[in-house]
């Protein structure tokens, strides 16, 4: 059973960007527990559901320039996970996508966790993309840091390269309007949390923009997969206090048990990355903003075919 818990939080904080971590207090109860790993109920994969599911991925800069019911989400990732057929897929949503969002009017689909949480957001990606989603994950930005330092940082070969002269200071100077300069560079590198967000949250210096951004978001959740295969039960209890509120999630333990089914299958060759990169989307102005147009001619029959 030990080994299962291993493999089953690898992939879920990995592979999902962190879902194991709505699941990590029960782990932890059930390490520190006399009865020991029987104290889990309802694990052992018997009758897991087989039906495929939806989990919008949201991560927002949640640093003090943000009331805390009132943040933007920075990164949407749309992930399909099939238990039948072993097989996930992400999409990366672009934060700046100018959509009609409901109830809201129109504007940039960041903005409806603003004002709305996450149903709104839900709606929001629902409504547009006519998808089901069924569970949802919220993380901040110190759950990203502390998630990465506790599994020892990750492993990248850096193919988009980051220099950001605006990159914020918000995290670490407590001048949330702050700036200062980073860099990544081309290659293989080892990263910490900060700088692993430093390269996956600066949106300056990349003559990709965004885009480049979601693909570096992207390339960051299956470094956090190769990681977090190397975790012990030892590992638990100190990733468990490293999330201190960063996370939240509506995931039960039916979904739990149906990756918990497919984790040890869940490897490169079945996992499917989807960018809405130029021709499906192109970058524009509208009410006086930068933000991102959708050809929602292409984009839908892709979505049809992505998440049937």
């Amino acid at each position: 059973m030990t080994r299962a818990w291993i493999v089953v939080l690898g992939f879920l904080l990995a592979g999902l960007g962190g879902l194991g971590a709505y699941f990590l207090p029960v782990f932890e109860t059930a390490a520190n527990s006399s009865t020991g790993p029987a104290a889990i109920p309802n694990m052992n994969p018997v009758n897991v559901p087989t039906q495929p599911f939806t989990v919008l991925l949201l991560g927002s800069d949640d640093d003090s320039k943000f009331p805390p019911d009132r943040l933007n989400t920075q990164s949407m990732i749309l992930v399909r996970v099939d238990p039948s057929t072993k097989q996930a897929t992400l999409l990366s949503i672009p934060r700046d996508l100018w959509v009609p969002i409901p109830g809201q009017g129109t504007g940039k689909i960041s903005t409806a966790y603003q004002l709305g949480g996450p149903q709104a957001a839900i709606a929001a990606v629902e409504s547009n993309f006519k998808v089901h989603i069924d569970d949802y994950v919220w993380i901040g930005l110190n759950g990203l840091v502390n998630l990465i330092n506790k599994l020892g940082g990750v492993n990248l070969q850096i193919t988009n390269p980051v220099l950001d002269d605006f990159y914020p200071a918000d995290l670490q100077s407590g001048d949330p309007y702050g700036y200062y300069r980073v860099a990544v560079l081309p290659g293989a590198t080892h990263m910490d949390g900060v700088h692993a967000l430093q390269y996956v949250r600066s949106r300056h210096g990349d003559i990709r923009g965004d885009f480049a951004r979601s693909e570096r978001q992207q390339q960051l959740l299956l470094a956090i997969k190769t990681q977090a295969a190397h975790l012990n039960v030892a590992d638990l209890p100190a990733l468990a206090s490293a999330f201190n509120g960063e996370v939240k999630t509506s995931i039960g333990v039916d979904r739990m048990r149906a990756l918990l089914s497919i984790a040890n299958d869940f490897n490169g060759p079945n996992i499917h990355r989807v960018l809405l990169v130029p021709p499906f989307t192109s970058e524009g102005w509208a009410a006086g903003q930068s933000v991102v147009f959708a050809d929602w001619g292409q984009i839908l029959p892709l979505i049809h075919k992505s998440f049937p």
